[in-house]
């Protein structure tokens, strides 16, 4: 009995150490992309922030924070639900923020969450003060050794009705050859980037499929439900690469499984090939 006992109290403990690593583990994924980047912007390094959903990884966000500072980007593009509707925090999603913006130019779109929690104007107007540039619809450019990086986020289309006729509003004028990013918290709408031409999407609201299964991959993912097709990783088809981020916390389903929270750094080249960074 006194062995059952013993055996059981570990397998408790190394199920509680291994879910604590999973959900806090934090991670960096490489990625070089390389189709249609314009010369100015070789070795441009893009970061990638999604679904934080008000998890606190250290003090102030230190571990993330110093994550992000050792990756050295030169920009910082955030996805959506920095906060969580059913734990709303604007103190811990600023924590982040107001270190981001110290270590590059921070670009933000919204997510469902931000909508649903109540305090999406309140948060919009922090991020503004805090130097964030929000892109709800909108666009920014980047100028770089003679070329150009145009910069499109879309609010989320829980709010954006006219979700496709924005991004063709704003995709307009970027026919001079111009590097075109879109930013976008939804995956499952890979279909439409590829139709309206853009050349590089990031999204997340997946969370990796939240359990991630061997040979399967991601169980579920919102708007796209069981054995979800857009979890993690680049896809590609046409003239479109699409980015999707694990993402960082958890909403409703508190727990990840072989899915550790997620941040992505793209890094731009002008050659014509593709490859992972190891």
């Amino acid at each position: 009995m006194k062995y059952l006992k013993t055996k059981f109290a570990c397998t408790i403990l190394c199920t509680a150490g291994f879910l604590y690593w999973q959900n806090n583990g934090l991670m960096l994924t490489k990625k070089c992309h390389y189709k249609n980047v314009p010369k100015g912007f070789n070795d441009y390094k893009i970061l990638q922030v999604s679904d934080l959903q008000n998890k606190a990884f250290g003090n102030n966000q230190a571990r993330l924070l110093s994550k992000i500072r050792n990756a050295t980007p030169d920009i910082i593009v955030v996805t959506g639900d920095l906060i969580d509707r059913n734990r709303t925090n604007l103190d811990t999603a600023m924590a982040f923020v107001d270190g981001a913006v110290d270590i590059a130019p921070v670009y933000y779109v919204s997510g469902n969450h931000e909508h649903q929690s109540g305090y999406f104007e309140e948060l919009t107007e922090r991020l503004t003060q805090a130097g964030v540039t929000v892109l709800e619809n909108g666009k920014s450019i980047i100028k770089r050794n003679g070329d150009t990086l145009e910069i499109i986020g879309l609010a989320d289309k829980r709010v954006n009705p006219y979700f496709d006729q924005a991004l063709s509003t704003l995709l307009k004028g970027g026919e001079d050859g111009r590097f075109r990013l879109l930013l976008c918290h939804r995956p499952e709408l890979f279909k439409t980037y590829v139709e309206k031409g853009v050349h590089l999407a990031f999204t997340g609201h997946a969370h990796g499929g939240q359990i991630r299964l061997p040979f399967i991959g991601g169980v579920f993912a919102p708007n796209q439900g069981f054995f979800p097709t857009y979890t993690t990783g680049v896809y590609e088809k046409a003239n479109t690469a699409m980015v999707v981020s694990r993402g960082l916390g958890n909403s409703t389903f508190p727990f990840r499984f072989f899915n550790r929270p997620e941040l992505v750094l793209i890094t731009l080249k002008s050659e014509n090939k593709v490859e992972e960074i190891i």
